[in-house]
């Protein structure tokens, strides 16, 4: 099971990456993740890209591709993997259709999570994130168990400052001009599915589930 999950964010492709890694124990890998854990080994790519995040600019595609394609090089992915967040462009696609080829492996299917303006807006307003471990919740949705506490570690949840209406809007702009021509990409390769991102977390993992059974990929 290769995947690679697109939508806009607040489209909830962290939180069915999460629940499909479970399910069925292949790595989930998030390009956020696997760039600060680079940065963090000071690893050569990983030193390259704090270089360009430390000036605050955008760390180049080539730097992006290769960091994912060293992830993807670990002993982890040979059941397979979910791509979650990557690739952003088509350039970005291209290279990772590179790095796969380099490494005898490929892309089984991309799932397209269709979501309306409204729902993504809704979500990322709402969701609150942990600062010691990451892990996602929603205010409404996937609410912790004691108010601003992880479930997980204990430590206080927070609200990202790009978790607003204004920012949000802006992002999903940026999502159609830069991101929405992978779901072109991908279909001409005849491995795109698409999907309702405005389903709830189970009902949509049902979705999933039942897709992936009908390709055989469980």
């Amino acid at each position: 099971m290769k995947l690679i999950l697109l939508g806009p964010p607040g489209a909830g492709k962290g939180t069915q990456s999460v629940e499909l890694a479970k399910s069925y124990s292949v790595p989930h890998i998030s390009t956020g993740d696997i760039l600060r854990e680079s940065v963090k080994a000071g690893l050569p790519l990983g030193l390259k890209a704090k270089s360009f995040m430390d000036k605050g600019e955008l760390v180049p595609d080539e730097v992006v591709i290769g960091i994912v394609a060293e992830r993807l090089k670990n002993p982890d992915t040979k059941k397979g993997f979910i791509l979650d967040g990557f690739p952003r462009t088509v350039k970005q696609a291209i290279g990772l259709d590179e790095a796969l080829k380099a490494i005898k492996s490929g892309v089984d299917m991309v799932v397209y999570f269709q979501t309306s303006s409204a729902v993504a807006i809704e979500r990322l307003t709402g969701r609150r994130v942990c600062k010691s471990c990451g892990f996602n919740y929603h205010v409404k949705n996937m609410p912790p168990k004691v108010a601003n506490v992880c479930d997980k570690c204990g430590a206080q949840l927070y609200q990202r400052p790009d978790d607003n209406e204004t920012t949000g809007l802006n992002r999903l702009k940026v999502y159609e001009e830069q991101t929405k021509p992978l779901v072109d990409y991908y279909t001409k390769q005849g491995i795109l599915k698409k999907v309702s991102g405005d389903l709830g977390v189970r009902e949509l993992f049902k979705v999933l589930a039942q897709i992936f059974a009908e390709a055989k990929l469980a």
